[in-house]
C-alpha cells in the first residue's frame, strides 16, 4: 500500500501534533499525514500565555480520529516507521505502507536511557504505557528505587505514597537538573514541615491522588517487550495519578546523594556476593526481587528500580541514512534556524533535534515538553514558509527560555540562565525565601537580570522576564530588586 502527502509528519506527541495542527491552521490547503506509534496522540489542551514567552497547558491523550475531525486536511496514521529514503522521498512502516511526501518533519522524540536494558526488575519511565507498567507494579511494592534528578524523578518523589522510596542521585542535591540546592533544600525542608503538621492525620483519603503524604527523610550525603516507544509525557504527568504502594501509610524517602547504580543483582547473586549491607536497614529476612549496588558502597534491596536517567533521540529509523557531520554531539538531528536538517526537504523539532544555531544570550535548548510544543509549531511555520517560497525570521519564543512546572505542589517558573549558565563565575545572586511559602533566585550580572528561578506564588514572572528581554539596568535597586516592600513592577511598567 502507497499513500502520499504533501506534509508528512512522524511522531504523534506533543511536537508532532502541534506541527500538525499549525500546519492545519497556516496553510489547511496542505495535505499533512501524522504518523503516530501509538493509536493515542497527545494534544495539548488549556493553553494559558502568563507571560510573552511563558505558557502552561495541560497534555490530554486523544484518539487519532479527534485530531483528525479538528483539522482540515490532516490524516493520521497508526504505525512505526521503519525506514527513510530521502532521495526518494519515502517513508516505509513496518507493516510494508509506503508514503511519499514533499516535506517531512520529523518528530519521533526520544527514548529512556536505561541503566539496563531488558531487565525484569527495571522500569523506564516515559510514556502512558511505562507509567501503566509502573502503577501496576507499585501496587504490590513495599521498597521502590529511582535512579535520576530530572523532571520525572522528581515527580515521582513527590508524589508517590504507602512506599519506602530509595532515591539515588548523581548530583550533591535533588532536582539538580532545574533548580540549585538551595531550592532542592527549600523543597526537602517543607516537605519536612508538611510531614510534621499531618502527622496526626488518618489517612481517610488514600484513595485520592493529591492527599498529603506521611514523611520521614535519610539524607546520606556523598560518602514493554515492544521495540516501540509512545509519545512523551507532557506536564504534571503526576499529579492525578494514585502512586500508592502497600506499606499502609508510609512515605519513607531515603535519599542517596552524589552515587550512581554500579551493579543489579538477584538475591541469590548478593548472598554470594558478600556483602552484607543491604541487611543494616532491617529487613535481613526479606528476599527482595533485586538488589542495586551503589557506588558510594552501600546495597539496596528494593521491589523495582525505576530508570529516570534522560533519554536519548529516537532516531533508528533515519541513523543509516544521516551523514556523521548530520548528527549532534548529543545523539540528535542537527536542525539550522529554519528547523531544516543535513537531508533535502525533512525538518525536526522536538527531543529529537540539536539546535545549531547561535543561541540568543538568555535562550537554551532543553529537552522539554513546552520546547516540544515550541518548536513543532515554528518547524510547521517553516514548512510553510518554504512551500510558499518565502523567508521566515526565528521566533519570538526563542529570545529567552522559560518554562513552567510543579515540583513538590509548588509552582517553579525558570526563566534565561536559571542556573547561570554560560555566565563563568562573574555573576551575583540574590535570594529571598519563606520558608514553605517561596524561594526566588535572581542571577545578576554587569547590574543585568539575566535568569530567575520563582518557586511558589510569587507574581514575578512577567515583571522578571521584562526585565531579562529588555536587558533593564537594575544596579540603582542592589538587593532590595528582592525587597517585598519595594513594588519594582511599578518601576518597569
Amino acid at each position: 500500500m502507497s499513500a502520499s502527502g504533501e506534509c508528512l509528519i512522524i511522531g504523534g506527541g506533543i511536537a508532532g501534533v502541534s506541527c500538525a495542527e499549525t500546519l492545519s491552521i497556516l496553510q489547511p490547503s496542505l495535505r499533512t499525514v501524522l504518523i503516530s506509534a501509538s493509536s493515542l496522540v497527545k494534544v495539548a489542551t488549556g493553553v494559558r500565555q502568563l507571560t510573552k514567552t511563558l505558557d502552561e497547558f495541560d497534555v490530554e491523550e486523544r484518539p487519532f480520529d479527534w485530531v483528525e475531525s479538528r483539522n482540515a486536511n490532516l490524516s493520521v496514521v497508526w504505525g512505526e516507521v521503519a525506514s527513510l529514503n530521502p532521495e526518494e522521498h519515502v517513508v516505509v512502516l513496518r507493516d510494508g505502507r509506503r508514503f511519499t511526501y514533499k516535506l517531512l518533519c520529523i518528530c519521533s522524540g526520544g527514548k529512556p536511557k536505561l541503566i539496563a536494558n531488558d531487565h525484569p526488575s527495571v522500569i523506564g519511565i516515559r510514556d502512558t504505557e511505562s507509567v501503566k507498567e509502573f502503577i501496576s507494579k507499585l501496587g504490590d511494592a513495599r521498597r521502590v528505587m529511582i535512579v535520576g534528578n530530572g523532571g520525572i524523578a522528581t515527580e515521582m518523589a513527590s508524589e508517590l505514597k504507602d512506599v519506602e522510596l530509595i532515591w539515588v542521585v548523581k548530583d550533591d542535591s535533588v532536582s539538580a537538573t532545574f533548580v540549585d540546592a538551595g531550592a532542592a533544600q527549600f523543597f526537602l525542608s517543607s516537605r519536612r514541615t508538611r510531614k510534621e503538621n499531618n502527622s496526626d492525620h488518618s489517612n481517610t483519603n488514600d484513595d485520592k491522588p493529591k492527599v498529603s503524604k506521611r514523611l520521614k527523610y535519610t539524607e546520606v550525603h556523598p560518602c514493554r517487550s515492544m521495540t516501540t516507544h509512545g509519545s512523551a509525557l507532557g506536564p504534571d504527568w503526576a499529579a492525578d495519578i494514585l502512586m500508592k504502594g502497600k506499606s499502609n501509610g508510609k512515605y519513607d524517602l531515603n535519599i542517596q546523594y552524589s552515587c550512581e547504580v554500579q551493579a543489579l543483582m538477584t538475591h541469590e547473586e548478593y548472598l554470594s556476593s558478600g556483602d552484607k549491607s543491604a541487611d543494616e536497614d532491617g529487613t535481613k529476612e526479606v528476599r527482595w526481587p533485586v538488589y542495586a549496588k551503589l557506588t558510594n558502597g552501600k546495597t539496596f534491596g528494593c521491589d523495582f528500580v525505576v530508570s529516570a536517567t534522560g533519554v536519548t533521540p529516537n532516531l533508528d529509523f533515519a541513523r543509516s541514512v544521516l551523514p556523521v557531520d548530520g548528527i549532534a554531539v548529543d545523539g540528535g538531528m542537527k536542525v539550522d534556524e529554519r528547523m531544516e536538517t543535513c537531508l533535502r526537504d525533512v525538518f525536526a523539532a522536538g527531543d529529537v533535534c540539536t539546535t545549531m544555531w547561535e543561541p540568543a544570550p538568555h535562550w537554551m535548548q532543553m529537552r522539554l515538553w513546552s520546547q516540544a510544543r515550541q518548536m513543532g509549531s515554528y518547524a510547521a511555520k517553516c514548512m510553510v514558509a518554504k512551500w510558499n517560497n518565502e523567508e521566515i525570521t526565528l521566533d519570538f519564543g526563542f529570545e529567552m527560555f522559560s518554562h513552567a512546572t510543579r515540583f513538590f505542589g509548588f509552582k517553579v517558573i525558570l526563566l534565561g540562565l536559571f542556573n547561570g549558565q554560560r555566565l563563568g563565575k562573574e555573576y551575583e545572586i540574590l535570594l529571598r525565601m519563606n520558608k514553605g511559602e517561596e524561594y526566588i533566585k535572581a542571577i545578576v550580572k554587569d547590574g543585568r537580570l539575566q535568569g530567575a528561578i520563582l518557586i511558589g506564588e510569587t507574581d514575578l514572572e512577567e515583571t522578571f522576564e521584562n526585565l531579562i528581554l529588555n536587558r533593564i539596568d537594575i544596579s540603582r535597586f542592589g538587593e532590595d530588586l528582592l525587597n517585598p516592600d519595594v513594588d519594582i513592577e511599578d518601576y518597569f511598567d
